[in-house]
């Protein structure tokens, strides 16, 4: 299996094409992505990859983590393979890590797929009942509940088998109770809100309005900076990327362009 930097990674579309990495969220795996690859490959040379202590990469991680080291292994894959600079589409936590990536000035655009520059209450809220539930019912539960954040009620209605496979994949493939704390807590104490007013790259941030999990006016800190174009999906939910990605790979490719 390929991997750089310690982390497992895949490559998709033409060799010669520019480079985007596609960075999950708070799952870290590259599979997430797996809706957007088909339309996605045919503009750019995709790179997607498993986040340290996630997936098929080392799950050795520190007593601490924090978004800074998800940036800095995002920088070591680049280096890895031998990519001077990219363009980044980052969900939630790898969004995040997207942004402390941009100033590294190795990123040259960078999609934030339903992200924040602080945390919301809400979403504080929701991070404690999944924990919650981890902690008293164990993985299995947790990855049952784990569409409800992630989907539209009605989408999940309509795609019950599909929802059910992946349940049993991410369980299959669980990160582990310790390294889901400690990528929770990663994801809590990101603030960006000193820094965002000097964002040096260009974002496309991508929120969803019936997002379950990050409300779209976490986005609202964002519109502090004149680098930020702003993208409000009526519909998708918390992974819009899956359950609307025809809509959501039209404006990554308006974005990202050639």
């Amino acid at each position: 299996m390929p991997h750089a930097a310690g982390l497992y990674y895949e490559e998709h579309g033409p060799a010669g094409a520019p480079p985007v990495i596609l960075s999950a969220g708070l799952g870290g795996s590259g599979a997430y992505w797996a809706p957007n690859l088909p339309q996605l490959s045919r503009h750019y040379r995709l790179i997607v990859y498993d986040h340290r202590g996630t997936g098929r990469s080392d799950r050795a991680l520190p007593d601490t983590v924090t978004v800074d080291d998800l940036a800095a292994d995002m920088i070591a894959l680049m280096d890895g393979l031998g990519i001077a600079r990219a363009r980044v589409v980052g969900h939630a936590l790898g969004g995040l890590a997207g942004m402390v990536a941009a100033y590294s000035d190795r990123i040259d655009k960078l999609v934030l797929v339903n992200g924040w520059v602080r945390l919301d209450p809400h979403t504080a809220r929701c991070f404690d009942a999944r924990l919650h539930i981890l902690r008293g019912a164990g993985p299995r539960a947790f990855c049952e509940a784990q569409p409800i954040f992630l989907y539209p009620a009605a989408w999940i209605a309509e795609n019950r088998a599909r929802v059910e496979r992946e349940v049993e994949a991410q369980l299959a493939h669980f990160q582990g109770e310790e390294a889901l704390r400690k990528r929770i807590a990663a994801a809590r104490a990101f603030d960006m809100i000193e820094q965002i007013e000097g964002f040096p790259t260009p974002m496309l941030a991508i929120a969803a309005q019936d997002d379950i999990l990050v409300p779209w006016t976490a986005t609202e800190d964002l519109m502090l900076t004149g680098q930020v174009t702003r993208v409000l999906m009526p519909r998708g939910g918390h992974a819009c990327n899956v359950t609307e990605p025809e809509q959501f790979n039209r404006h990554v490719i308006d974005f990202l362009g050639s």
